[in-house]
């Protein structure tokens, strides 16, 4: 397939794809759904609003010829959508997709792995902020233990999935928890990513005094390890790399906060509905799934994604503020998936 190659407002190319395949999660993570907002009676999306993924895998195509080379499945919790190794089956089968990974809570990889591996899927993030069960149950909303997790995460590996696990930092929560879960992830060689709490959404009470920093995590770990940074494979990785002196396995560390991104962004996010954001901090969306769906050809489909790109001037994290933060209307990170 042709590249068109697309820029955006700061020069920056499209190259990652994020596809939201559900808005409906099985945690209830206090960073991200929170039960209080999202409780047993919250209205999720009906089916008939969802994208299909014959409407997905056509879109994928479309921003593929404008350069995406890697796409990411994500949710809601992607394992409760039907179905799912069919769509991966079908974005394996697009010209010049070089990459296609998902990220899980892996609460329900012993029911899908194995028919997500064979479909294709290779890549699994795996989002654990927690080894012990008190922290890690409280922080899910669902009292549910890191166990059934780690068992996956190794029942994962053992099918021959790449695993790496995210973890969310928080002050006073589980930051505690640095240093036991580098530990347990550098003895079986899996990449454990720090993320810095970010004010995704507007739901999660979120303010700097609750951010744990890249350099107080790195503090942290080099009391006991020694680590070297390793230079980023490619233009717009987003996670910050280091390496273990003694082992092959590494820490990566995910700054939105303190070491804004922005200018090296290459993602596009496409919510479950049809929503085109270019911001994870987004305010609004451009609404692809009308397009499609008024029967538009495939050439209004590529136009309308290359004039919504070329628009783009997104810089959110370099212009946050603990007022940006508080005022400003953002979607929730369950509706488009991190």
């Amino acid at each position: 397939m042709t590249s068109l190659h697309v820029l955006d407002q700061l020069k920056r190319p499209l190259r990652d794809l994020r596809i939201s395949v559900t808005d409906r999660c099985n945690f209830r993570c206090t960073y991200c759904m929170p039960k209080e907002v999202f409780g047993d009676d919250y209205a999720f999306m009906p089916k008939s609003e969802l994208l299909s993924f014959e409407e997905m895998t056509r879109l994928a195509k479309q921003f593929v010829a404008f350069g995406v080379k890697k796409i990411r499945i994500t949710g809601g919790e992607p394992l409760l959508r039907r179905d799912l190794p069919e769509l991966i089956r079908m974005l394996c089968a697009i010209d010049g997709l070089d990459d296609i990974g998902l990220t899980t809570n892996g609460l329900l990889l012993k029911q899908h792995g194995k028919a997500l591996f064979e479909a294709g899927l290779k890549r699994l993030n795996v989002s654990l902020d927690s080894l012990s069960k008190e922290t890690f149950g409280k922080m899910n909303g669902r009292g549910i233990g890191p166990g059934p997790i780690l068992e996956n995460i190794d029942y994962a590996k053992a099918l021959g999935f790449q695993v790496k696990v995210n973890m969310v930092v928080q002050k006073g929560v589980n930051d505690h928890e640095v240093v036991p879960m580098a530990a347990y992830f550098k003895e079986r060689g899996i990449t454990l990513r720090f993320i810095e709490f970010m004010d995704v959404g507007n739901d999660n009470g979120w303010s700097f005094r609750q951010v744990v920093t890249k350099k107080e995590i790195l503090a942290q770990l080099q009391k006991n390890e020694n680590l070297t940074p390793v230079d980023a494979d490619y233009f717009g990785e987003v996670a910050g790399r280091y390496r273990y002196a003694d082992s092959t396995a590494e820490v990566g560390f995910i700054t939105s906060v303190s070491e804004s991104f922005c200018s090296s962004c290459t993602r596009a996010r496409l919510s479950s509905d049809g929503k085109f954001y270019m911001c994870l901090f987004a305010s609004a969306g451009h609404d692809l799934r009308a397009i499609i769906r008024s029967g538009a050809e495939d050439k209004e489909l590529a136009s309308a994604i290359r004039s919504i790109w070329e628009k783009r001037d997104d810089r959110y994290s370099d212009e946050r503020t603990e007022q940006t933060a508080k005022n400003r209307k953002k979607i929730g990170m369950s509706y488009i998936g991190g």
